[in-house]
């Protein structure tokens, strides 16, 4: 476990998929899920090298199908640790044999925490360390406390939204959507939406939403300049909300295996480092 501190917050991050474990302002309060077995294990896994899941769990890429499950591999892989201070931390993951069974690129993957007052600032940065055309995607997965229970939030966005939830057909997308939201900002959370899975915005107005209870004594702002897609998702009872920025999605029903035509996906020419990055500031 690796600790990151300034006045206003202390941070740990497991070495394990260089995942958030714990947010604490200077108070002791915690702002990150805690992972209770009863619900879902997971804090706040990164998502690499794909976002969601894929038509049977697959790809195919020159030819070759591949197997890849849900989110990637990145959130069970062991990071090294490649810089620390008092106030940052970088988490490195690099391609081996055991990722190149399941995704055939030469890759550098980072992921870096900064803290900045009572903000954390979070970039992936990825890197095609091979001589072909690098496909991918990346995306961020922090869950966030609600002790209160959702109903007792609502997440306003930073611009004016028509939000429409495109419809989830098990770890796939279908193209027809609900609409929730007509050309308002504040949308409040009702523990019915997420009875299916995951809410899935595309193409917003907004880069930034936040996450603020009734009484007005927490609140959570993300900025996600770059990334395109913009997910909600929470376990049915479950006292959290994750807020999930992505710069990728999930298949659809149709798709036809071939990585390089898939949907929001990212790449990277030889030698060339992609990078984004979302800021969460808390209270």
């Amino acid at each position: 476990m690796v600790a990151i501190k300034n006045d206003s917050l202390t941070v740990e991050i497991s070495e394990v998929g260089a995942e958030l474990q714990s947010i604490k302002d200077s108070s002791g309060r915690e702002w990150l899920w805690q992972g209770d077995p009863q619900f879902w294990t997971g804090r706040a896994p990164i998502c690499f090298p794909i976002c969601g899941g894929l038509k049977e769990d697959r790809f195919i890429y020159k030819g070759k199908s591949y197997t890849l499950s849900k989110h990637g591999f990145a959130r069970k892989s062991i990071f090294e640790v490649v810089k620390i201070n008092e106030d940052s931390a970088v988490f490195e993951l690099k391609s081996n044999e055991n990722t190149k069974e399941m995704y055939p690129f030469d890759f550098v993957f980072r992921a870096k925490y900064k803290l900045k007052d009572n903000s954390l600032e979070v970039t992936y940065s990825v890197k095609n360390t091979g001589e072909d055309i690098m496909f991918f995607s990346v995306g961020a997965h922090e869950a966030y406390a609600t002790p209160e229970g959702i109903e007792n939030y609502k997440v306003v966005f930073d611009l004016p939204e028509t939000l429409r939830a495109y419809i989830l057909d098990g770890n796939l997308l279908e193209h027809n959507y609900v609409t929730l939201l007509e050309n308002k900002t504040e949308f409040p959370l009702l523990d019915r939406y997420f009875a299916v899975d995951a809410l899935v915005f595309k193409h917003l107005n907004s880069h930034g939403v936040t996450l603020i209870n009734k009484s007005g004594d927490r609140k959570i702002n993300v900025k996600f300049d770059g990334f395109d897609y913009f997910l909600l998702w929470h376990k049915h009872g479950a006292p959290y909300i994750c807020l999930e920025p992505w710069a990728g999605i999930q298949d659809p029903v149709d798709s036809d295996f071939i990585l390089e035509h898939k949907e929001g996906i990212n790449y990277a020419v030889p030698g060339e480092t992609f990078k984004r990055t979302h800021l969460i500031t808390f209270g």
